[in-house]
């Protein structure tokens, strides 16, 4: 169901969504979750400043949470700046996305050593570590895990690494009480309310009963982690408060019009926009780093000078660079327009016919993060404009 139509369902909403009572965790007891999943083994990643951003790191206390932060965001804009309250999340989301933790952006895929004159395969280092616990993930974050997911977990062929990386995590969702000015999630149906693939969601308040947290269970395992804070029964005021909040994030200045495009995208080959938008593009490959969908990697071997040791690595990689498509005797797409109408058309029409489901979560980051500002709304937007105008 679409976040917009769920809006639109009012107190009944909350019934179908979240059948089962919220409570209430007061907001100097948040140390308590963080404590309790530490002790069933979690590693606790959540959001941190640093270097002026916004980031995921791993988190022991409240104190390693952006406190008082909130981000400003334009296209080819980001700041951050103090708030008036002490809140935890008053923020949308930074730079990094959690595929940095499910898909790290670089692994080491085999080595091998001469010995004497042999080369020999070594043993894989061994990949046990402690399932992530990731607390703060937004709706539209969720919606960009299940797409990794099923594309890398779903289809013919499983990559070991990130089902590895995603077993056993432990996924601490937070409501959006606020957009930033590059959000457009709520026109492609992903948030900002969080509707479920999580096993714990927060919603913090900060009205006039206090600074709280509501706090909705939505796994077995997230019962069991409830099942060891304080909490106490939310009243009429705090569900109705948890409401407001949502709501005033749907306000987004941002959307893509998504009847229709994938044949609208495919049918828009030669259209003109391409070439305006690539006189801006930089092909800088920011888009795909920040996205938490893409999933583009290459392969690289590397050895040490003397030739004896020998290392396979692999690597993101982008559809923006120039070797990507290199075949023998050169690269297939070797403008800048080639290359962006590439990534867009796949994000929003192909990866529709390949996966089942968009590759855009409407998160904004890739607006946020391009040097020159280019807007993905505004070019989807231009082209459909476009055609309506009878442009070939």
């Amino acid at each position: 169901m679409a976040a917009a139509s769920l809006l639109a369902h009012g107190k009944k909403r909350w019934d179908n969504v979240f059948p089962k009572q919220p409570v209430v965790l007061e907001a100097n007891r948040l140390g308590t979750l963080i404590l309790a999943l530490k002790r069933k083994g979690y590693e606790v990643i959540g959001p941190t400043v640093r270097d002026g951003a916004i980031v995921y790191d791993r988190i022991g206390s409240p104190e390693n949470l952006p406190v008082g932060w909130t981000d400003v965001q334009e296209p080819g804009h980001y700041r951050l700046m103090q708030r008036e309250d002490k809140s935890f999340f008053g923020f949308a989301v930074g730079p990094q996305s959690w595929k940095k933790y499910l898909h790290p952006a670089e692994v080491r895929l085999c080595s091998a050593e001469r010995r004497e004159k042999t080369f020999r395969i070594l043993n894989s280092e061994s990949q046990s570590k402690h399932p992530f616990a990731f607390l703060g993930v937004r709706a539209c974050e969720l919606a960009a895990i299940a797409v990794q997911d099923r594309v890398l977990l779903q289809d013919k062929f499983s990559d070991p690494t990130y089902a590895h990386c995603s077993a056993d995590k432990f996924i601490v969702a937070v409501q959006c009480t606020r957009a930033a000015a590059t959000c457009f999630c709520a026109s492609m149906e992903t948030g900002p309310q969080v509707t479920g693939g999580f096993d714990l969601v927060l919603t913090e308040l900060l009205g006039d009963k206090g600074h709280r947290f509501l706090v909705e269970s939505g796994s077995d395992h997230g019962a069991e982690v409830l099942a060891e804070l304080d909490v106490s029964p939310a009243s009429e005021d705090d569900l109705q408060e948890m409401e407001a909040g949502v709501r005033e994030a749907t306000n987004q200045t941002r959307r893509i019009d998504t009847n229709g495009i994938k044949n609208l995208l495919y049918q828009s080959f030669d259209h003109p926009r391409w070439d305006n938008v690539a006189q801006r593009c930089l092909a800088c490959a920011n888009c795909t780093m920040v996205c938490p969908t893409c999933f583009c990697t290459t392969v690289e071997d590397v050895s040490d000078v003397a030739g004896n040791h020998a290392e396979r690595w692999r690597r993101w990689d982008s559809c923006f660079t120039l070797g990507f498509t290199y075949i023998h005797g050169g690269s297939i797409r070797n403008s800048g327009k080639a290359r962006y109408r590439q990534w867009m058309t796949h994000k929003l029409a192909s990866w529709i016919d390949q996966f089942g489901t968009s590759g855009c979560v409407g998160c904004g980051r890739c607006i946020t993060w391009c040097p020159v500002g280019i807007d993905i709304t505004e070019e989807a937007c231009a082209i459909r404009e476009g055609e309506q105008n009878g442009e070939p």
